[in-house]
């Protein structure tokens, strides 16, 4: 694939990573793949925005290479330094010693243990400014989103802004720009990496985003690291991400289980007509069967959330531990939760689940369903009264 151009002296000369199905280890499961996203500008000292994943640095060094010869680029930025993004940094100074590393103070820390701490670096803070020539970038520090070294460069002429992290998602195409995507796939994939990357520091962005305009910073692109360009609709990006961070939620239950013989697989199904009885939306599945990353979006991004399990030595099964460890760590704001579930000689399993849900935050609004061995009809048709019961709930929280 060739470089593609974004403006006037701006390339795109990243990487697509067709292949790549899990990121942050294991948690986060990615079907349609990502790209890295590196940019190059031309100017009287060439500056290269970001690397890729080093496995992929001959690729970004063969696009470079159709545009400008490598050993010439004067200034690489590091708007992060996760490896995806700083990967082919050593490869980049291994034929180019002489460029200078600019990057805000926690990413000479961060890159100068991950690689090297004898490059030369430039350490930037907010309202800082490096003219290239005919341009001028800015770099605006936004520790936290999403690490403590994280930071935005603007370019002022070009009003191209560069937010690493921020507005990605991860979607593998020949197609740079998101005008150019499926619209219902590229804010399903924003939903994601919103939902399992960005959630937990949503306080954070509304304040990042006010921030911008006073410092001059009025994009026309936006160009994240993962995923699509933005050259249209950047209202709507920035306002999916104004009511993703206030705690938007749809009215919609999301119902998950794990069970041993299959009565707590029932009851599940049972439940979940109950909630689709009284008009609320309902998503069901079996935790296993299902990726984590998108059971987290699909709870996040839900007013409701019931939990069961069948217990096992007086607790619930192991399967249910990660998702509720992920929970803990969201937080999810204004969600009513529930439990149930199946046993045998002896309870525990809903107990664990409802203390786990109140440590994530979420408001316990109903004392869990259970049932003994497998469930009888009569128990079935609690369990539907328990989701229609649950709707209610729903449909009455704020």
């Amino acid at each position: 694939m060739e470089p593609v151009k974004i403006a006037e002296n701006v390339y795109w000369v990243g990487a697509i990573d067709w292949e790549v199905r899990e990121f942050h280890g294991s948690t986060y499961h990615i079907p349609r793949g990502t790209t890295y996203n590196a940019y190059l500008i031309l100017d009287e000292k060439p500056t290269l925005i970001d690397t890729v994943r080093d496995s992929f640095a001959g690729e970004m060094l063969e696009r470079i290479g159709k545009i400008i010869d490598p050993k010439d680029i004067h200034y690489i930025i590091s708007n992060h330094t996760e490896p995806d993004h700083s990967g082919s940094l050593p490869a980049m100074l291994n034929i180019n010693p002489k460029a200078k590393v600019i990057c805000s103070g926690k990413g000479k820390e961060g890159l100068s243990k991950y690689y090297s701490d004898k490059w030369d670096f430039q350490v930037v803070k907010t309202g800082d400014t490096l003219n290239l020539g005919k341009r001028n970038l800015k770099f605006i520090e936004a520790p936290m989103l999403h690490w403590p070294d994280s930071m935005f460069t603007y370019a002022v002429e070009d009003q191209i802004l560069f937010p690493n992290d921020a507005f990605g998602e991860h979607l593998a195409s020949s197609q740079r720009f998101a005008d150019e995507i499926d619209p219902a796939i590229l804010e399903e994939e924003l939903k994601k990496y919103y939902a399992n990357i960005l959630y937990p520091l949503s306080r954070l962005i509304p304040k990042k985003i006010e921030e911008l305009a006073p410092l001059g910073v009025t994009p026309k692109i936006i160009a994240p690291s993962h995923g699509a360009i933005w050259r249209k609709d950047l209202d709507k990006l920035i306002q999916f991400y104004l009511k993703w961070s206030g705690g938007w939620a749809e009215e919609k239950v999301v119902v998950l289980y794990e069970t041993i013989w299959d009565s707590t697989k029932k009851m599940a199904k049972a439940i979940a007509e109950g909630v689709a009885s009284a008009g609320v939306p309902v998503f069901v599945s079996k935790i296993s069967e299902t990726p984590l990353s998108d059971l987290i979006k699909e709870i996040v991004f839900s007013k409701g959330f019931i939990l069961g399990s069948s217990t096992v030595n007086n607790d619930l099964l192991a399967g249910v531990v990660p998702l509720l460890e992920e929970l803990k760590g969201l937080k999810p704001r204004a969600r009513v939760g529930a439990a149930f579930g199946s046993y045998g000689w002896a309870g525990g399993a809903t107990k664990a689940i409802e203390e786990q849900l109140t440590l994530s935050g979420m408001q316990i609004v109903m004392p869990a369903q259970t049932v003994r061995f497998a469930p009888s009809e009569s128990e079935l048709a609690a369990c539907f009264e328990f989701g229609k019961q649950f709707a209610g709930k729903v449909k009455g929280s704020s």
